[in-house]
């Protein structure tokens, strides 16, 4: 019995908890180096990086550094998809998984920028067509705006997580034998729900992350 709804998102569920070890289980399914050919997951991960990819060339102003966005890309979608398994710890659920990931990737960026490209950062504070008097307005709010970057991108992700996972928890605490089948059809709708999410909210942080490099 769950003694507690948020009981399934502790990362410490006993004395010799290995729960963050689930983060690079994904690593033993990657090797295929000793088959003659690459099996249909293979084939399928590869597709999706060279789609991934082809839409990082796209909108990065730095070609090299798509390689960093893609392995972060990654990551996350196979933590978001393994979270969905059963008795498995969703990483991804938690700000010390996510805000690892974008502050020091923004910081990296932020500093460099400025350090760097001072003109073209401040560029950035005003957008053109700006009227004077709001010229003050415009460059206190895209600081702001700058420096909650990182904890929007971590919140984005771990809130996303976090909302299914406590429905399908709170459903499945008060499921009762009489109404199984409905259950299951509402619980089959909410993976598939959560499936999409699981990937848009990689695919998303991923893109942000290459946009906001691209204004360095």
């Amino acid at each position: 019995m769950m003694m507690n709804l948020f009981s399934t998102f502790d990362p410490c569920t006993g004395t010799l908890s290995l729960n963050w070890l689930s983060s690079i289980m994904f690593m033993m399914l990657m090797n295929y180096n000793y088959w003659m050919n690459m099996n249909n997951s293979t084939i399928m991960t590869m597709k999706i990086i060279n789609t991934m990819k082809s839409e990082l060339m796209a909108i990065s102003n730095y070609k090299k550094s798509c390689l960093m966005f893609l392995s972060m890309g990654m990551l996350i979608l196979i933590n978001n998809m393994m979270g969905l398994l059963p008795y498995i710890f969703t990483a991804s659920s938690h700000l010390v998984f996510s805000l690892s990931l974008s502050l020091p990737m923004w910081l990296s960026f932020f500093t460099y920028g400025w350090i760097k490209t001072p003109n073209s950062m401040f560029i950035h504070m005003v957008p053109l067509g700006t009227p004077k008097l709001l010229m003050p307005f415009m460059v206190l709010i895209e600081t702001i705006s700058n420096l909650i970057r990182p904890g929007s991108l971590s919140v984005r992700l771990t809130a996303n997580m976090i909302a299914g996972h406590l429905l399908m928890s709170l459903l499945g605490t008060n499921c009762s034998m009489g109404m199984t089948i409905m259950f299951m059809l509402i619980f089959m709708t909410l993976m598939l729900f959560e499936t999409a999410v699981s990937m848009i909210q990689s695919y998303v942080l991923m893109v942000l992350t290459t946009l906001y490099s691209s204004e360095v």
